[in-house]
């Protein structure tokens, strides 16, 4: 069983600064790609940014240049540096994370943290 717990949300004024941190727990081998995703009031969820377990990013075009992606492989952790923060910021966001569950299966499965608000607005 895998758990990923989201923390760092709140409400921040335009131009602000947040950062978001998701910890995975439980019995698993390892975890590979992780990321975050957010989803606003009445829209679909959409991809924030993404890890590899060598640290490669990937970012939507709309937070490139404000947000960063990091993680500590040694706690199983990533977080998300957001920086100039926009009203259209606002929305929930969830941490994923691919993980397999023991050395000697290699499915990979597919998990979700319960997610946190970010809410920006002055």
């Amino acid at each position: 069983q895998v758990r990923l717990v989201e923390s760092g949300g709140g409400l921040v004024q335009p131009g602000g600064s947040l950062t978001l941190s998701c910890a995975a727990s439980g019995s698993f081998f390892i975890i590979y790609g992780m990321g975050w995703y957010r989803q606003a009031p009445g829209k679909q969820r959409e991809l924030v940014a993404t890890i590899t377990r060598g640290s490669s990013t990937n970012y939507a075009d709309s937070v490139k240049g404000r947000f960063s992606i990091s993680r500590d492989n040694a706690k199983d952790t990533v977080y998300l540096q957001m920086n100039s923060l926009k009203p259209e910021d606002t929305a929930v966001y969830y941490c994923n994370a691919d993980v397999r569950g023991s050395r000697r299966e290699l499915r990979v499965s597919d998990h979700w943290g319960q997610g946190t608000q970010v809410t920006v607005s002055s």
